[in-house]
């Protein structure tokens, strides 16, 4: 037996040591090295792979979930310069990650989650996903939340249909951003967590460990969803819906068209502008039916595209914006053969509603779209552009929803046969309106009445007020005025409203405010008069006041009103009619100019300009109510007053209060027939009389 030296095993000792102290690093070249001299040395190299990764354990929570399963994690924060004393305006970066699963039995298509972010978070990207309703990036989401969707898995399947493949059954979202406040341990959290898909419903989120929230969302058994054997999601109603329908599909681009319908009765557009954000660098080579506001091909050549089209010539590019403004074309192109002659384009952006007029319901436009590299190689690599935002002259706001896929349109053949073409893929997106914030309305109406001797006049700031107004009061009322003062310019109002208060407020001993209320700063007014009141009826006086410099063609009012919707009898200087009630409509009077006077023109000079005011376009009209039939209607409470009103189809901001009964002298007008009343208001339509 061979003898160890004492110094041999001092040796052996130390060289263990050294071993574990390495975390076997010795060990672990050796082996390398004895699998390295195996396989030089003719061993085989087929040995088996080293075993996958097991999955990452399910929380109990996701494993009891039979819906759809969404997560949100605070991971880390970081603090940003400048560093600042002030603790609550202290910028701090932020990583973050949610995710979505699902864990039912039905597969969810175009899924969208909201997370109810709530502490001044400006999102940088969101790896995953795409933010929907907010400008950006950055998206500055901290005080409403935000909607997210799938930026390229926009849908979820099943366990069952794909063996459980969470390649196929989750998406994964990962946020970079930015917020203000906190300490350097806070992790502060969203506020909410829900799916928003039609068909589900969701309890509050639960918090768990400070920075991990959670919320099982399940299908809502009161809500029927409609059975479909397609593989793609129905087309549901929109206030206006937009059509994104794929013509042709090469490998570099594709011919797409955009089809517009207007679908409510007080839907409308003026001037129509469209926008959206491309997902992928793509840029629009050519347009027929609309065009594009900006032409910057500097875009296009320093940019991605110049280098995957490094032989185009980009002069003849249409647009290279990653958010293309577009815009109707005016009548003169519609036979265009270059960038009109196409259906139902070049209305100059008129987009009415189908009572009004049926051709100029619809709106459409085609455009040649160049792809980029890795998409370009493939056809049917075709994403649709996001974030698509619609708006008018003067109209109502709208709020657009995520471009959903849905079954190929179809479209007539275009060599006249009995048959039909489909697109190669279609994308469906509704735009609904908007009820107008307090001081976002872009139209007032102003009340008074022939029991009353002053006017409410439109609220203060209905349309917006300049931040730190020096010169005005943005809080306060309107002060009450004379009703002929709603006839001039509100600069010209001033010395009027003084004149008016000394002598309607002199008993009272009330000092005339210093700082007088905020303009309403609307381009269009509206004036609802009560006319009269008598035993079987009433009469009021609608008047439109266009102070803008644009005018308004083909121009439609409409009144709510609860207590005379049934009385309604005509309106004489318009052409009226009751609506029909609906679900989008209930108790409407919808109101147009006649053939011949639908043209409200815009605001003119006086007759001695640097003397006179200046003078709005204006266009008034008599309406009639009858009382038989109706509830005691008490016209001097408030009555006889409209609850909403409509120009071009924005609601306008309303007074909050009636003009007072006082000692004024009973209009004598009103005690005519409503017909002598109607005609004595034709006669005098320029001259307003009050």
């Amino acid at each position: 037996m061979m003898k160890i030296s004492t110094l041999s095993w001092v040796y052996l000792v130390l060289l263990i040591l050294y071993c574990f102290s390495t975390n076997n690093k010795c060990l672990l070249t050796k082996a390398q090295d004895d699998t390295s001299t195996s396989t030089t040395s003719g061993g085989s190299s087929s040995d088996p792979p080293p075993a996958e990764e097991e999955p990452k354990p399910v929380s109990k929570e996701q494993e009891n979930c039979n819906g759809i399963f969404l997560t949100y994690d605070f991971s880390s924060k970081e603090k940003l310069y400048p560093h600042l004393k002030n603790a609550t305006a202290q910028p701090w970066s932020f990583m973050s990650t949610a995710s979505i699963v699902n864990m039912g039995l039905y597969e969810v298509k175009a899924w969208q989650m909201f997370i109810g972010f709530q502490n001044g978070e400006s999102l940088v990207s969101a790896e995953g996903a795409t933010v929907v309703d907010v400008e950006g990036p950055p998206y500055k989401v901290g005080k409403n939340g935000t909607s997210i969707v799938g930026a390229t898995k926009t849908d979820l399947k099943t366990a069952v249909d794909t063996a459980g493949d969470y390649e196929q059954m989750q998406a994964i979202i990962n946020f970079k951003g930015t917020m203000f406040g906190g300490s350097q341990n806070s992790k502060p959290m969203p506020k909410s967590l829900k799916l928003q898909n039609d068909g589900f419903k969701c309890p509050a989120a639960t918090k768990k460990g400070g920075q991990h929230m959670y919320v099982c969302c399940t299908r809502d058994p009161k809500v029927k969803l409609k059975n479909s054997n397609s593989k793609y999601m129905p087309r549901t109603y929109g206030d206006i819906t937009l059509a994104y329908d794929v013509l042709q599909a090469y490998p570099s681009k594709y011919l797409a068209q955009v089809t517009m319908k207007n679908n409510h009765p007080l839907s409308r557009l003026d001037r129509w502008n469209l926008t959206w954000e491309w997902q992928k660098n793509e840029f629009i080579y050519s347009m027929k039916g609309a065009s594009t506001h900006e032409k910057d091909v500097s875009v296009c050549i320093f940019g991605p595209q110049g280098k995957a089209y490094k032989d185009m010539d980009f002069s003849t590019v249409q647009s290279c914006e990653k958010k293309p403004i577009m815009f109707d074309l005016p009548p003169e192109k519609i036979k265009d053969e270059k960038i009109g002659n196409i259906p139902y384009c070049c209305t100059n952006g008129t987009f009415l509603p189908k009572q009004m007029n049926e051709t100029k319901s619809q709106a459409m436009f085609q455009l040649e779209v160049m792809k980029l590299p890795p998409d370009a190689e493939d056809r049917v690599d075709i994403s649709p552009p996001l974030s698509w935002k619609l708006n008018g002259q003067l109209n109502p706001t709208y709020k657009c929803s995520t471009p959903v896929k849905v079954d190929p349109s179809e479209f007539p053949d275009p060599n006249g046969l009995d048959a039909t073409v489909s697109a190669v893929a279609s994308w469906y997106v509704t735009c609904n309106m908007t009820t107008p914030k307090p001081q976002k309305a872009k139209c007032c109406v102003s009340f008074s009445a022939y029991y009353a001797a002053s006017a409410v006049p439109c609220p203060t700031c209905a349309c917006g007020c300049e931040d730190n107004l020096p010169k005005c009061d943005a809080k306060n009322e309107p002060l009450p005025v004379p009703p002929n003062a709603l006839l001039v310019p509100f600069e010209n109002r001033a010395v009027m409203a003084q004149q008016w208060w000394k002598l309607k407020h002199k008993k009272d001993n009330a000092p005339f405010p210093k700082k007088l209320p905020c303009p309403d700063n609307c381009g269009v007014s509206i004036n609802y008069h009560l006319e009269s009141d008598y035993k079987s009826g009433w009469a009021a006086r609608l008047t439109l006041f266009n102070w803008g410099q644009l005018p308004f063609q083909d121009w439609f009012t409409a009144i709510q009103t609860k207590q005379g919707y049934l009385g309604y009898e005509n309106v004489y200087s318009f052409n009226g009619s009751r609506m029909a009630n609906s679900e989008y409509t209930k108790n409407i009077i919808f109101m147009q100019g006649l053939p011949g006077m639908n043209y409200l023109i815009p605001e003119t000079n006086g007759t001695r300009p640097d003397k006179d005011p200046k003078i709005p376009g204006k266009q008034q009209s008599v309406i009639s109510f009858a009382k038989k039939g109706t509830k005691v209607i008490d016209i001097p409470a408030g009555d006889g007053f409209p609850t909403k009103v409509f120009f071009n189809g924005e609601e306008c901001a309303i007074p909050k209060t009636f003009p007072k009964k006082n000692g004024a002298i009973r209009s004598q007008i009103g005690l005519l027939p409503a017909l002598v009343v109607a005609l004595l208001t034709f006669m005098l339509m320029v001259p307003l009389n009050w």
